[in-house]
């Protein structure tokens, strides 16, 4: 049997062994106090043997009481007359029964009012010092006024007989209170047949009539003190809610030293389940990001923020939805995600709402980008009309359209302004044509360039610059190409500015395994296999999308790999644009050899009197030097506004 006491001293996890043990339900979910009240209401409702056998010895020794032998008439007139026995009396025997004395010593412990005032011969009880207190107070049976009048007449001994009858049947109804106050099984166990053992012999009325008057008055007061502490423990049991320890049944002090306790372990129980609730945040982020697959199956979302490549951004993707889906490296995937478990590094992506701007379902059966039909485009980019709109873009228009899933080469030397150039085309393309997605390409460049174009141009800039190892340009590279060619795949027109293919195409060279087979220039066989691949993806798809690549290639830079470079990239493209460093030497801008710019199958791009015109405006121009032709065009086109408005004038 355990006790608050005892409960409060243990852990949270000797608790739960202890309940376990008493078949306490659901107790992982108990708190400490909540274990320690349980415990003790399952040991009350389910007491072991001994413990029963325990409280049966204790009830048999407190209903057996000894018998207190009768005093001398000659020492009662000597008491009387205050004068003290003769010690020549003989000493009367101790009682038969010790046992009984020792219960009776033990109760004159708990009721000193009596042991202080009775003048008993030593010889008949022998007192013990107070070691071992009971747990509860013993209640004793008040004096009535009507017997303490008769002790001054005689009484017979029926009347006696009656006196002890009526006081024994007092008795038993107080050890019945105590008993029901103090232990509600042994309450129930007398209710059930079990009668105290009580006779008349345990009641001696001869002493308690020569008690003095004073004596009657302090026990009325203890006894009424006694009452009012049990009425208090009465209420308590009564109500079930005020729980109250045993220590206040004992000795009535107040529970000052608990209570610190008490708001400690409040204080941590509070704690503890301020640690315990956790927020749950799945499904409400949503997060974005280009899906590349590893070789063990699953899958990342890299971040734009950090050029596709590994950053604390990235998303973790299963093998199980990658499978789901369908999806490859290079898709846009918006989804939602959740924060990561304990073990976990990554977020995880939960949900999948949108798989390259369309829905999951639509995107499954999707053909691969290597199926689709190529052909020539047929839609013309418009680079003039807009706010912002220069006489590089009007020219370009006219001498070399640009369509939609173009492949286009800008041959330009050092210092031509084919950055500018770059940059005035795709704010043209962002302007006039919303609905195409962008992408400025940036390989092996400064990082001020790379700064600028990001400030200056509304399109989606990816860099490497060249103080990065190769394998990073072609890491980025590659990751752009997969999206531009997922993004065709379902539906979209996107644009890439490469500016440069021949930086490109030097990264490709060196990150390459050596072949044995090197080309002039120092360049391996098979190391511009991947550059072509990427130039070779623009394409006009039937009944799709488009990929326009426009890239930039360098000559004249005094490097005969750039001449080679240049050399395989030549005929691959269905659109050049060439730049002169003597235009620009002389401060002439655009810097276009108009002679030699052309678009292939431009007839599919400009209307038919558009086409005339500029034939007839061609011819014309092919016998000038390039900086004679750029100039006369110049001032042609200054005074008008538009081409339309140009093309008009010609006639005059």
């Amino acid at each position: 049997m355990y006790d608050i006491v005892e409960l409060n001293n243990k852990l949270v996890g000797e608790l739960r062994e202890i309940a376990k043990e008493l078949n306490v339900p659901k107790v992982e979910k108990l708190l400490k106090q909540d274990l320690i009240y349980q415990i003790l209401d399952q040991q009350a409702l389910n007491p072991t043997s001994a413990s029963i056998e325990k409280e049966n010895a204790e009830k048999a020794r407190l209903n057996k009481r000894a018998r207190i032998q009768k005093e001398p008439e000659k020492q009662k007139v000597e008491r009387k007359n205050g004068k003290r026995p003769d010690e020549n009396t003989p000493k009367t025997a101790p009682p038969a029964f010790a046992p009984a004395s020792i219960e009776m010593n033990k109760k004159s412990e708990v009721e000193p009012v009596f042991a202080e005032n009775l003048e008993r011969p030593k010889s008949t009880l022998v007192l013990k010092p107070k070691e071992n207190k009971p747990s509860h107070p013993v209640l004793t049976p008040i004096e009535d006024e009507s017997i303490s009048s008769l002790k001054s007449t005689p009484v017979d001994a029926n009347e006696e007989v009656k006196d002890q009858k009526i006081q024994g049947e007092r008795n038993d109804f107080v050890n019945k209170e105590q008993k029901t106050i103090h232990r509600p099984k042994q309450a129930i166990r007398d209710r059930t047949g079990e009668k105290p053992n009580t006779s008349p012999e345990t009641n001696d009325n001869a002493d308690r009539n020569n008690r003095p008057e004073r004596v009657e008055r302090t026990e009325k007061q203890d006894f009424n003190d006694k009452a009012e502490g049990n009425v208090r423990e009465v209420s308590a049991i009564v109500h079930p809610g005020a729980r109250t320890d045993n220590k206040s049944f004992t000795d009535g002090q107040s529970d000052q030293p608990n209570q610190p306790r008490k708001e400690h372990q409040r204080e941590s129980n509070t704690r503890q389940k301020r640690e315990e609730y956790s927020f749950e945040f799945d499904g409400i982020v949503a997060a974005e990001g280009v899906l590349e697959i590893m070789p063990d199956g699953y899958g990342f979302l890299r971040s734009s923020d950090y050029n596709y490549l590994n950053s604390p951004d990235d998303i973790y993707v299963s093998q199980s939805q990658i499978k789901l889906f369908g999806l490859k490296t290079g898709d846009t995937v918006k989804g939602t995600i959740r924060p990561p478990k304990e073990g976990e590094k990554y977020f995880p992506l939960i949900k999948v709402d949108f798989i390259n701007g369309r829905l999951p379902e639509e995107v499954r059966d999707r053909i691969p980008f290597d199926f689709l039909t190529p052909l020539f485009p047929e839609e013309k980019f418009n680079l003039t009309g807009h706010a912002e709109s220069t006489m590089s873009t009007r020219i370009m228009d006219l001498f070399a359209p640009i369509g939609k899933g173009q492949r286009g080469l800008i041959v330009a030397q050092p210092k031509t302004g084919k950055t500018v150039l770059l940059k005035e085309v795709a704010n043209a393309i962002a302007k006039n044509h919303p609905e195409a997605y962008l992408i400025i390409l940036l390989i092996d460049e400064r990082p001020e360039e790379v700064t600028d174009m990001a400030r200056s141009v509304k399109a989606e800039v990816i860099s490497s610059t060249f103080d990065e190892p190769a394998d990073k340009h072609v890491k980025i590279a590659n990751i752009v190409l997969e999206k531009a060619k997922r993004l065709t795949e379902c539906g979209h027109d996107v644009v890439i500015l490469l500016d440069s293919i021949t930086r490109l195409a030097r990264a490709y060279n060196t990150v390459s395994p050596a072949s044995g087979k090197v080309l002039s220039g120092g360049v391996e066989a098979n190391a511009l296999q991947k550059p072509k691949r990427f130039f070779g993806a623009a394409r006009k798809i039937e009944n799709g999308g488009s990929l326009t690549i426009i890239a930039t290639a360098l000559i004249d830079t005094g490097s005969k790999m750039d001449e080679v470079i240049f050399e395989e990239f030549k005929g691959t493209g269905n659109m050049e644009l060439q730049l002169d460093r003597r235009l620009s030497n002389k401060r002439i801008w655009p810097a276009i050899d108009i002679v030699s710019s052309s678009t292939r199958r431009e007839d599919l791009l400009l209307d038919k009197d558009t086409m005339q015109r500029v034939w007839i405006l061609r011819n014309h121009l092919a016998d000038m030097t390039p900086i004679e032709a750029m100039e006369f065009l110049k001032d042609k086109m200054r005074y008008t506004q538009t081409n339309e408005e140009f093309l008009i004038s010609m006639n005059s």
